[in-house]
């Protein structure tokens, strides 16, 4: 049996899809870009692509974690899919960029989906009493992250 809970969320970004994907991509830059990103690691070497890992620690809601966060699916400047896994919990962000008014801006949506593979009866209680609650602060951090990912490429863009 299997518990997932599911989030999207997108927004226009006033850039272009290449620029967009650059900053997604820099893993080196992110710590500086992403504000609820703390500290980030990258554990492989060689340019972002399938097999990618990084080491990256996030504070949210008022407590940090640390998380292996690997892409598992890449589509240069379309899509790219990462995964990070936590006892018997798979995380899955899924970012998607699509060209707007001929490529000088984007559409970009971020997916994020938690799923549980047998979870105990805790487990199910928890997810029921702070479910809906997890999904609204799940989807305000997602906005956010979306947010500082179109600053930062708005700004390489005006350049």
């Amino acid at each position: 049996m299997s518990d997932t809970h599911e989030v999207s969320v997108a927004r226009r970004v006033e850039a272009s899809p290449t620029t967009v994907w650059d900053v997604i991509t820099d893993l080196e830059h992110a710590q500086e870009r992403l504000s609820q990103v703390t500290d980030l690691h990258v554990i492989t070497t060689g340019p972002y692509a399938v097999g990618t890992g990084w080491r990256e620690t996030r504070r949210m809601m008022g407590a940090s974690d640390t998380q292996e966060i690997w892409v598992v699916d890449n589509d240069p400047e379309r899509r790219t899919e990462t995964e990070a896994r936590s006892r018997n919990t798979v995380f899955r962000t899924v970012l998607e960029l699509e060209p707007l008014e001929e490529g000088a801006a984007t559409q970009l949506s971020i997916r994020f989906s938690a799923g549980t593979t047998d979870p105990n009866a805790l487990q199910r209680l928890a997810l029921r009493a702070v479910g809906p609650l997890g999904l609204k602060l799940t989807e305000k951090a997602l906005r956010t992250e979306l947010a500082d990912i179109a600053a930062a490429a708005e700004a390489l863009d005006a350049d």
